[in-house]
C-alpha cells in the first residue's frame, strides 16, 4: 500500500482541539484515498513547560497523554509517533518504525516545517513544506530572520492568491502550489441550529506583527478591535472561545463591554470531540482573520470555517481575497468592514435555513478532503 507521512506539532499544544483537527483532516483524508499514513511529532524538555516557562515533568506527562488520547480517538494509535527528548524513546511507533515508514512514503508533508530531525528528513524520498499560516514564513525569509523552507523539495500553501499581482505575500522565488483546507465530510456531519454565532480563536497567536517593505502587518487582535460593536449593532448573541492572555485585560473589558460572551476555549474546544461539538451546537460562525491575511489579500480561508460549513453552519467571514475563489452570498458571506459584517449577520439570521443548506453544499463542493487532497496529489504529480 502506498504511504504518505505527515509531520506536525500536536503534543506541544495541549487542549487545542482545532489545531489537532488541522492535522487529522490530512491524515484521515489521505487514508480515505487509500493511503497508509504515518504522523510524526516530537517533544523535547524545553517544549513542555510550566506557567513560569520552565521545563516541567508534569507538563511533559500532560503532553504525552494528550497526544496518545487524540491519536487513539482518531484510530491512528498504530500510525503515529511522538519522539521524545531527541533519543529512541517514543509514544506509538518506534523511531526505527518511523524511519522505515517515512522511507517508503510517497513524500513527507511537513506542516510549517516543524519536523527538523535530519535523519527523518533524509529518509524521506521527497519533502513537501505545507504552509498553513501564510505570510509569516515568507516575510521572515525575505527579511533574513529565518528560512523555514530550507531543505524542502516542494512548497504548498493555503494562500490561494500567492503570486498574483495584488497579493502582498512574497513568493521568495519558490514555485508555490496552492491548496484549500480539506474537511473529512464523513466526520463532520450537518447539525441543527444553535443559539449563538460563535468562533474559536487566538487573540494574538505565537507570532508577532511584522514590518515588511514599509508596511506593518498585524494579528487578529488588531482586526478584532474594529468589530467590537457587532453584537450591539445586530442585536444577536455572539460567543467566542478566545485564547487570550490575562495581560490583555483591557481587551477583555472592551469585548465584554461590546456584549461579546467569552468562554474558556479549553472547556469547549479542549479536545477534538469537544471542538466538533462546539461547532455543531453553534448557529453560525463569524470569522475575523489575522491582519496579515487580510492586508496581503492572501486568499487564506480558515480550516475552522470549512468545518462550520460542513456542519451546515453559515459562515460570515472577513474577506482576505477568498471571495474571488468561492461562491459568496449563500451559506458563505464575506465582509470588509463593520457595516458589511452587520449586513452579513442580518442576512444569515433572517434566512438561516436557506444559508445552512448552502453551507453544506459549499463544503461538499469545495472542501471535501477527497477532492482537495486528490487535487493536491495531482499538482504534486503523485498518482
Amino acid at each position: 500500500m502506498a504511504s504518505i507521512a505527515v509531520g506536525g506539532s500536536l503534543a506541544q499544544r495541549v487542549g487545542y482541539g482545532g489545531h489537532a483537527w488541522a492535522f487529522l483532516q490530512y491524515l484521515l483524508g489521505f487514508r480515505l484515498l487509500g493511503y497508509e499514513v504515518v504522523f510524526v511529532d516530537y517533544l523535547t524538555p524545553g517544549m513542555a513547560t510550566d506557567e513560569f516557562g520552565q521545563p516541567s515533568p508534569a507538563a511533559r506527562a500532560r503532553s504525552i497523554r494528550w497526544f496518545a488520547q487524540e491519536m487513539r480517538n482518531a484510530g491512528l494509535e498504530d500510525s503515529s509517533a511522538l519522539l521524545l527528548d531527541g533519543n529512541d524513546e517514543s509514544v506509538g511507533l518506534s523511531r526505527a518504525e518511523v524511519l522505515e515508514r517515512v522511507a517508503r512514503s510517497q513524500f513527507l508533508l511537513n506542516v510549517m516545517g516543524f519536523l527538523t530531525d535530519e535523519e527523518i528528513l533524509e529518509a524521506a524520498p521527497r519533502r513537501v513544506f505545507l504552509d498553513i499560516d501564510p505570510g509569516f514564513g515568507q516575510m521572515w525569509r525575505e527579511l533574513g530572520l529565518a528560512d523555514p523552507f530550507h531543505g524542502h523539495d516542494d512548497f504548498v500553501t493555503i494562500a490561494e492568491n500567492i503570486g498574483e499581482p495584488d497579493c502582498g505575500i512574497p513568493t521568495c522565488g519558490l514555485p508555490w502550489i496552492t491548496t484549500r483546507p480539506p474537511v473529512n465530510l464523513d466526520s463532520w456531519r450537518p447539525a441543527g441550529g444553535g443559539e449563538r454565532i460563535t468562533s474559536v480563536a487566538s487573540w494574538r497567536g505565537p507570532y508577532g506583527p511584522l514590518e515588511y517593505e514599509g508596511r506593518r502587518y498585524g494579528l487578529r487582535v488588531h482586526e478584532f478591535r474594529k468589530f467590537t460593536d457587532l453584537p450591539r449593532l445586530t442585536g444577536e448573541s455572539f460567543e467566542v472561545a478566545l485564547d487570550i492572555d490575562p495581560s490583555d485585560r483591557r481587551d477583555v473589558e472592551l469585548l465584554k463591554g461590546g456584549e461579546w460572551a467569552l468562554v474558556d476555549p479549553e472547556l469547549v474546544a479542549g479536545s477534538t470531540d469537544r471542538y466538533m461539538q462546539y461547532i455543531r451546537s453553534s448557529r453560525a460562525e463569524l470569522t475575523i482573520a489575522k491582519g496579515i491575511y487580510v492586508d496581503t489579500r492572501s486568499g487564506w480561508f480558515s480550516d475552522r470555517s470549512a468545518c462550520y460549513l460542513a456542519c451546515g453552519k453559515p459562515v460570515i467571514a472577513q474577506d482576505t481575497g477568498f471571495a474571488r475563489r468561492y461562491p459568496v452570498g449563500q451559506g458563505l458571506l464575506s465582509f470588509d468592514d463593520l457595516d458589511g459584517a452587520v449586513a452579513g449577520v442580518h442576512e444569515v439570521c433572517e434566512g438561516w435555513h436557506r444559508h445552512a443548506r448552502a453551507a453544506r453544499e459549499i463544503a461538499e463542493g469545495y472542501f471535501d478532503s477527497r477532492k482537495v487532497l486528490k487535487a493536491l496529489l495531482c499538482k504534486l504529480g503523485v498518482a
